[in-house]
């Protein structure tokens, strides 16, 4: 099997995924998942389309992220990590949607308004 690559985005995050087989390691931006994301709940997210599969010891997975916070790079890199198993086995890509790990959640900061605080928040208003 040769290296399968995937794009997955989330807010302002974007995560480049590339998929080789291996023993399960996950190396993001050249640092060791445990320690780029040192949160459990947060390795959890990552690893919820490998476990789902039973293949997280079969791949090894390099990954390159930017933008964003913590949160949003680790569910772009869930979706990166989603498709690129699809790609390898596209019998698995029912399973994955079932869950949730193929939907890009378009959700993203509203811009900010000429005239107004925020986006919607307007200026204190008084009758006097």
């Amino acid at each position: 099997m040769e290296m399968v690559h995937a794009i997955g985005r989330r807010k302002a995050a974007v995560a480049r995924v590339y998929l080789t087989e291996g023993t399960g390691k996950i190396t993001i931006n050249k640092r060791d998942l445990k320690e780029y994301f040192p949160s459990e709940l947060i390795q959890f997210v990552v690893k919820q389309p490998l476990n789902l599969l039973d293949v997280a010891e079969k791949y090894d997975i390099k990954v390159n992220v930017y933008g964003g916070g913590f949160t949003g790079q680790s569910q772009a890199l869930r979706l990166a990590i989603a498709r690129a198993l699809v790609k390898i086995n596209a019998e698995d890509k029912k399973a994955l949607r079932a869950e949730g790990f193929m939907t890009r959640d378009a959700r993203v900061v509203e811009r900010k308004k000429p005239g107004r605080p925020k986006a919607r928040r307007r200026f204190q208003f008084s009758k006097r």
